[in-house]
């Protein structure tokens, strides 16, 4: 077993990959456990003083980071292959250090289960990428609903539950958006609250449905994960479980992508096709042939034709895969039509892609994508995860080699992207310049 806390130095040098394009793709590659489902039951292990086992989990900077943060509040974690355990029954904090959390936003996570464990948490407002407001509105007035009670000032939200026995009581819950991380904050907290708790106009993404799935195998009662309106009958308390991440549906997006802009044949398993519905609809609006057999997707694209796209909160079009999927577009023939609907700022990579020579002129949150015939390497940078991975899959496509810095971002997300690209017929290099 090895110990996630011991990560190595890096180095001064700063890390790029460079990608040499022209390269068609054959084979099959394997999709990792879902990093925005991973972190969320990373923090549910708050809840209980068991061991909680967890499976299928990503090799991920970000992984590293929450262990961190959940070592510092005195959990216990133990990495063997892809399995995680974690055991909170030495939890002696209920304020994780703002260092460690103004790097990951998923830190946030914490305010949640610490609250219904301890009764009172103090937690920094999150850092992360930095793709446009993510507020923590919605959280504090839920933890509010439940009978906390909140506060934010120079930059920590403290709460704390009033009374004798210090336990939150259920209550109903509108939020005002379906905000993934609140709907999750949420079921948590009240996963241990005295009474039942409906969560109104909820978060439907496979992530919120697989926290519950954990819940639910930690003893706790979940109903309608996935649908709107979710019901949480509070425990007395929780135990520990074994269980295993989803697929990431984004990585998932990401390898049928790289399949579609090199006009290559790809398997991508393992895939839950109902989690990627409205993305597979585009690729084949776009051309590409999708498979499915059961436990994978085999992708087959020859030419690629412009399509429209908005993004919208699950089962509608991930904002996660927007900057990949003008990638393609770029290429397509064709004039596509971009809306990013989620983040105001997450048109950063339109400017990357321009230097390759792609013809994009931006609107507002709207990018008109006219394809090209054929993109140029050029020296890069992602300013952000995603767009970290769009520069990726366009170096792909492009004549010559691509050099994509901030790389910082990628290795948030992705567990070895270049090695399962490489290991299907890319050509890709890490080093620092």
């Amino acid at each position: 077993m090895t110990n996630l806390l011991s990560t190595p130095t890096t180095s001064a040098l700063i890390p790029q990959l460079d990608v040499r394009g022209g390269r068609r793709l054959e084979g099959e590659v394997k999709v990792s456990g879902a990093k925005n489902s991973a972190l969320v039951l990373m923090a549910a292990s708050l809840l209980t003083e068991d061991r909680l086992r967890l499976r299928n989990m990503p090799g991920l900077s970000d992984i590293n980071g929450m262990a961190e943060i959940l070592g510092a509040l005195g959990v216990r974690s133990e990495r063997s292959g892809d399995s995680l355990e974690l055991q909170a029954s030495g939890l002696s904090q209920s304020s994780p250090p703002y260092d460690l959390v103004n790097s990951l936003r998923a830190s946030f996570f914490c305010i949640g289960p610490l609250l219904a464990r301890l009764g009172v948490a103090r937690v920094p407002l999150p850092g992360g990428c930095k793709i446009g407001a993510r507020p923590v509105v919605e959280h504090v007035k839920g933890l509010k609903a439940l009978g906390a009670q909140v506060s934010i000032e120079h930059g920590v939200v403290s709460a704390v539950v009033p009374g004798r026995g210090h336990r939150l009581t259920g209550g109903r819950i509108h939020l005002d958006c379906p905000s993934v991380g609140a709907t999750e904050t949420l079921m948590m907290a009240a996963a241990l609250a005295d009474g039942e708790t409906i969560i109104d106009n909820a978060a439907q993404e496979p992530e919120v449905a697989d926290l519950a799935g954990l819940l639910i195998a930690m003893g706790g009662k979940v109903r309608g994960a996935g649908t709107p309106t979710i019901t949480i009958v509070g425990m007395p308390r929780l135990h520990g479980a074994d269980y295993q991440v989803i697929p990431d549906r984004i990585e998932a997006g990401t390898l049928l992508l790289a399949a579609a802009i090199t006009r290559s044949t790809l398997r991508v398993a393992p895939v839950i096709p109902e989690h990627l519905g409205a993305v597979i609809s585009k690729l084949e609006e776009a051309g590409c042939r999708i498979v499915p057999d059961g436990v994978g997707l085999t992708i087959s694209a020859e030419t690629i034709r412009a399509v429209d796209l908005r993004t919208q909160p699950f089962p509608g079009f991930p904002t996660d895969l927007q900057a990949p999927f003008m990638s393609l577009l770029a290429t397509a023939s064709g004039t596509s039509v971009i809306t990013e609907a989620i983040f105001e700022n997450r048109l950063q990579h339109v400017a990357e892609l321009q230097r390759m020579g792609a013809a994009i002129r931006t609107q507002g949150n709207t990018a008109f994508v006219e394809g090209v015939s054929q993109l140029s390497g050029a020296p890069v940078t992602g300013s952000d995860l995603r767009a970290a991975a769009a520069m990726v899959l366009a170096g792909l496509a492009a004549d010559g080699t691509t050099q994509v810095q901030g790389l910082q971002h990628l290795d948030r997300g992705y567990d070895n992207l270049e090695g399962k690209l490489n290991a299907v017929g890319a050509s890709i290099v890490r080093r620092h310049a």
